[in-house]
């Protein structure tokens, strides 16, 4: 995608010098930060406060993560230990497992001394994967858009909650790839973007819209019910953080509520991801572990002050209790459909099954 013109990816490897550099998204929309991980220690602190964040680049990054961690213990040892550290940072996107575990097969049966080189190789297919794969999400869904009746005039409108843009990923984005495949073919398109509170990825999400030229509209999120009930959405899109095997979606929260809303209007309801996501092991979303997020997440507002500079307002006591749940999980029976790399289907067991035959499911 672009910032200021110039094509960027979310996360840029350095193998010669064994580190990385990532956007700090703490700091987006007001600054665009890079920082330097060159640790492990580094890798699992972006992880957790949500300098990276999002599915596939929580993927991507632990994998880098691991390779960066080799390069100061190669050894069985070192290798288990920076394993358990990532796999420890975020319990609900499955990315993170699935890029570990493939980092584990492929390294654990070589010699310590071969280790290294292999991880940044098998670390940057994974970025690179990740790129494909969200391309041909775009491709996918694009199909799909062009055949939603439109409400109001010549405009497709969309809607999305939370950030499943470029930020979110390597590089293209899930559920955002099949908007700029939609603007960049030529289609008149509007996104609403739903904030997502507490910590208003949805902002995120209108900062990448805006640097590529979409058309948006940043909107409470419970302003969601209103617009749809006006006719003013033809479609909502989001991503996911795990779906379960017969289709079960977890996203950040909220995403439930836009579910319902959809199915009371008659209005499709989308979620992209790529074949990482989805969980075959999990029979459904009851098994997913949803993260309890830190209250301070709740009881403090971000921004910047009169003075340009980042600033924290807290907005209720310290005792005041506050429950953070950061997913929730959307039933299959509320899905349109799901839009992978292979093309889109609808949100069940057979139908996923059918979508990748290779998969063992027991």
């Amino acid at each position: 995608m672009n910032i200021d013109g110039t094509p960027t990816r979310t996360l840029r490897a350095h193998p010669g010098t064994r580190v990385i550099d990532i956007i700090d998204q703490t700091r987006l929309p007001h600054a665009l930060h890079w920082v330097r991980v060159g640790t492990l220690d580094e890798a699992a602190h972006a992880i957790r406060a949500m300098q990276v964040r999002g599915a596939p680049l929580i993927g991507a990054t632990a994998a880098y993560g691991l390779a960066i961690a080799l390069g100061a213990a190669a050894d069985d040892a070192g290798l288990e230990h920076a394993f358990d550290v990532l796999l420890r940072t975020r319990p609900t996107a499955v990315n993170l497992q699935w890029a570990l575990t493939r980092m584990w097969q492929r390294l654990q049966p070589l010699p310590p001394g071969e280790r290294v080189e292999a991880a940044w190789r098998e670390a940057a297919a994974i970025a690179d994967e990740d790129v494909a794969q969200n391309l041909a999400i775009g491709r996918h869904g694009l199909r799909l858009l062009r055949q939603v009746p439109r409400r109001h005039g010549s405009v497709l409108n969309l809607m999305t909650h939370c950030n499943a843009g470029w930020l979110a990923t390597v590089d293209g984005g899930t559920a955002l790839a099949p908007v700029y495949a939609a603007y960049d073919a030529g289609l008149p398109v509007h996104v609403w973007v739903s904030e997502t509170r507490p910590r208003n990825q949805g902002l995120l999400t209108a900062w990448e819209l805006a640097q590529h030229g979409v058309p948006h509209t940043l909107i409470a999120d419970n302003a969601a019910g209103i617009l749809m009930r006006e006719g003013r959405v033809d479609a909502v899109i989001v991503g996911a953080d795990r779906i379960a095997a017969n289709g079960d979606v977890a996203n950040k929260v909220g995403t439930y509520l836009k579910a319902l809303a959809c199915a009371d209007n008659g209005i499709p309801f989308y979620v992209a991801a790529p074949r990482p996501t989805l969980d075959f092991d999990l029979t459904d979303g009851r098994h997913i572990r949803i993260e309890e997020r830190e209250a301070g997440e709740f009881r403090h507002v971000h921004g910047i002050d009169a003075h340009g500079q980042p600033s924290a307002l807290q907005q209720l006591p310290d005792d005041e209790a506050v429950a953070n749940p950061a997913f929730d999980v959307t039933p299959a029976r509320l899905v349109t459909a799901i839009i992978t790399e292979r093309g889109d289907c609808p949100a069940s067991t057979a139908a996923l099954q059918a979508l990748y035959p290779e998969v063992s499911h027991g």
